[in-house]
């Protein structure tokens, strides 16, 4: 039986890999969309309601510009869906005044020239009642942060990919890719496919597509809350900025109340647990839904009202919490972008555009210096998703598996010692 033949294949339809499915579509190619779960679904990194955007990036400023160019490209599919998807809140970024959360906040507002205003504790409380820090805290408010509604970015993107003649299967889990002379084969509990390139965008799942990522892209069990205010005036969108704030108890992240009941946030790496993605307990225990009231009752007591609903995602992080975007280091027909260590569905539209780039002409007009795989490997490559001797082998998902289950988690770092981890949303 002869394979279906497409230009590219793309695994993983969440927000990245629907991204790419639209752009490659709307550049003419033959594109298969292949996920393994429902498109949209809540197995993996690109669900929640509600997913924060921002400009300011204390992680590094060179961030900044690829951000802007996502603005861009969020606004245009957004006008194409004919709904809303982004919102504008402003974002607050706050820690102690030596802190690399509101250092490197203020940091990439000066270097890019972003507008902003630094505000004390009791300046931003009198701003925005929701907020109670602690009187040591500054913040950068900057004015076009905001949400994202991830799952229906998704949508739009799919729905779009699929008015330009993309194809796109859900519920089709891949088995098995191998390097074909220049191409590939994929071969899924469906059939088999040939393409001339494959574009891998599979989240917590990525290892066991690319082996070589074991050990270097690493699941990590993640928990949000959301808490009816018992202020719920001070939690509305206008009213209360999306924020990520560096505490004792370690960095956290949230979001006003939209879409469903609840002021929404979370710990960054919670308990730090480590898991096999098929494996991950997806029910909240009690010591996770203890650490975030905790959390609430002290910064936001206008918010900590009863728990309205609990959910577990998963962040797949890497040594220094930077993306990993480049071209497969033995196959160059294959390219691959990371979930992005916890802080990458902002960047979800303009990775689609980079890595339909790659999947085209082996390079991108972005600079994604920052994110080569060798850097990890601790090998020298050219820039940019150039050739080099690398290390892999074709994927069987039988024998590549990550082997880590919840047996095998790191220990749970316990409430109240922040981490200098340094992800984001």
């Amino acid at each position: 039986m002869l394979s279906a033949r497409y230009d590219v294949i793309v695994l993983g339809v969440g927000a990245m890999g629907s991204a790419t499915v639209y752009q490659l579509a709307r550049r003419g190619k033959r594109v298969l969309g292949l996920e393994r779960y429902d498109i949209p679904h809540a197995m993996g990194s690109s669900h929640g309601h509600t997913r924060i955007i921002r400009l300011a990036y204390y992680e590094d400023p060179s961030y900044v510009m690829l951000l802007q160019r996502s603005y861009e490209l969020w606004r245009s599919i957004q006008a194409r869906a004919g709904e809303r998807l982004l919102h504008i809140t402003g974002s607050v970024d706050a820690g102690p005044s030596n802190s690399w959360v509101f250092k490197g906040s203020l940091q990439s507002c000066l270097q890019h020239e972003l507008p902003h205003q630094v505000l004390t504790s009791k300046e931003l409380a009198e701003r925005f009642p929701g907020y109670r820090l602690p009187h040591e805290t500054l913040a950068v408010l900057q004015p076009e942060g905001g949400f994202l509604l991830p799952e229906r970015c998704i949508v739009a993107y799919v729905t779009a990919a699929q008015a330009e003649g993309a194809e796109v299967h859900g519920r089709e889990r891949v088995l098995e890719w191998l390097p074909l002379g220049d191409g590939v084969r994929v071969i899924t509990d469906h059939g088999d496919y040939e393409t001339d390139h494959l574009v891998v965008t599979a989240g917590a799942w990525n290892a066991k597509l690319l082996p070589f990522l074991e050990g270097l892209a690493v699941p990590e069990r993640q928990v949000l809350a959301w808490l009816q205010p018992q202020c719920p005036e001070l939690f509305t969108p206008d009213r209360f900025p999306v924020f990520n704030l560096l505490v004792e108890e370690g960095r956290f992240y949230g979001l006003p109340s939209f879409g469903v009941p609840g002021f929404k946030f979370g710990r960054y790496h919670h308990f730090e647990e480590t898991v096999d993605p098929d494996r991950v307990m997806r029910e909240p225990r009690r010591d996770d839904e203890e650490l975030l009231r905790g959390f609430a009752a002290r910064y936001f007591p206008g918010g900590s009202g009863p728990t309205m609903s609990m959910a577990v995602c998963m962040f797949t992080n890497t040594s220094d919490n930077h993306f990993v975007i480049d071209l497969h280091p033995e196959y160059p027909q294959v390219s691959f972008a990371s979930p992005c260590s916890g802080h990458g569905f902002k960047f979800a539209s303009v990775i689609g555009e980079i890595m339909a780039d790659l999947a085209e002409r082996g390079t991108t007009r972005h600079n994604i210096e920052l994110f080569r795989l060798d850097r990890l490997l601790g090998g020298a490559r050219e820039p940019a998703a150039g050739r080099g001797a690398g290390r892999p082998r074709p994927t069987s998902l039988g024998t590549a598996a990550v082997q880590r289950s919840n047996d095998h988690r790191t220990k749970a770092r316990p409430p109240g010692r922040p981490t200098d981890r340094r992800p984001a949303d």
